[in-house]
């Protein structure tokens, strides 16, 4: 039960919520918080703050207050990786990423939490890098006096298959370089590929161990992937000889060395011609020319997902094309984009 009296007559109770102070520009949050005793000095602020009433809560035993629980939904949506703060404040608490890694999003479970009524997560877009103590999402329950049974059924949905936030940590992987093509190959000009290959790689803590070059000859290509592999090499990335030129043998190559899946071209401009392949357990990447051309491409969609673990497939290649067209804007501000963020 919520009782309501005038702010002149609230001297000696306590504060049944925290209460938000904006100025614009320069500040936004509790004025006042939660169980703070009203004192005659505070009269003139809350007024100024347009609270001519006040209210003293009396719970029933089925009803829950907000900041209680937000703390239950932020837990119960707080999987791997993640941390649920321990003060609510105005009814809302956040949720931390508690290592570094890919932030994984149960986009399902999400919207149905988000469809129970008087409760909202919202979260940052899943596949997104996240440092150690970044903020991932924010959750509230949106009344100040709720019933429980409502909440309890949102923390069973945030709850189901470990929590909707997770973090994963990406793998620190030996990765194989093979650039191919018979102008680099043959000298005729300067390979740029293995350089931009080696700095993505090593911006997501892998290491690039070995770069070979090949000339556009499927068997070649093959023998370079085999020579990778009996040096342990455990991700493998080749350049060029991806498009539709009869001499881009590239793919041929592939399977050639072994490669049982392969998938090969993404709904992702730039890089249309992309490819994964697998042998047994290794992870092969066919990067596309534009790689050349385009500081971020499908390969920066990608390569952190398999790093964290991920099979990635023809079908999430697909799904890559919701928000998959770069702007090529004059200048790249690649993570804070909408590149990739549609799936």
């Amino acid at each position: 039960m919520i009782k309501k009296i005038k702010v002149q007559d609230a001297v000696g109770t306590k504060l049944a919520h925290d209460v938000t102070e904006i100025r614009p520009g320069e500040f936004k949050g509790p004025a006042f918080r939660k169980d703070h005793i009203v004192c005659d000095g505070d009269i003139c602020h809350l007024q100024r703050l347009g609270k001519d009433h006040l209210y003293v809560l009396d719970l029933e035993q089925d009803e829950i207050h907000e900041n209680d629980a937000a703390l239950i939904l932020g837990q119960a949506l707080a999987g791997d990786g993640v941390r649920c703060e321990g003060d609510p404040k105005e009814g809302k608490v956040r949720l931390f990423a508690e290592r570094d890694g890919l932030l994984l999003v149960d986009t399902a479970a999400l919207a149905a939490f988000n469809m129970v009524e008087e409760v909202m997560c919202a979260t940052l877009h899943k596949h997104t890098l996240v440092r150690a103590g970044e903020m991932l999402a924010a959750t509230r329950a949106i009344p100040l006096v709720m019933k429980r049974v409502p909440i309890d059924r949102a923390a069973a949905i945030a709850r189901q298959n470990g929590g909707t936030l997770s973090v994963k940590p990406l793998r620190k992987a030996k990765v194989g370089v093979i650039i191919t093509g018979n102008e680099v190959y043959y000298g005729r000009i300067e390979d740029r590929f293995g350089p931009i290959l080696t700095e993505k790689v090593a911006i997501l803590g892998s290491e690039v161990t070995g770069v070979e070059f090949a000339a556009d000859d499927a068997e070649m290509i093959s023998k370079a992937i085999r020579n990778h592999l009996s040096k342990g090499c455990d991700l493998l990335l080749l350049s060029g000889g991806m498009s539709v030129d009869p001499d881009d043998v590239t793919r041929h190559g592939i399977r050639l060395a072994g490669a049982t899946e392969v998938h090969y071209g993404s709904a992702v401009l730039p890089g249309a011609m992309f490819l994964v392949a697998y042998i047994g357990g290794l992870t092969l990447l066919g990067v596309p020319a534009c790689a050349l051309y385009h500081k971020t491409t499908i390969l920066d969609l990608v390569l952190p997902r398999i790093l964290a673990g991920e099979h990635v497939t023809r079908a999430e290649l697909a799904f890559l094309g919701h928000g998959g067209l770069c702007r090529d804007c004059e200048e790249c501000t690649y993570p804070h984009c909408p590149f990739g963020k549609g799936s």
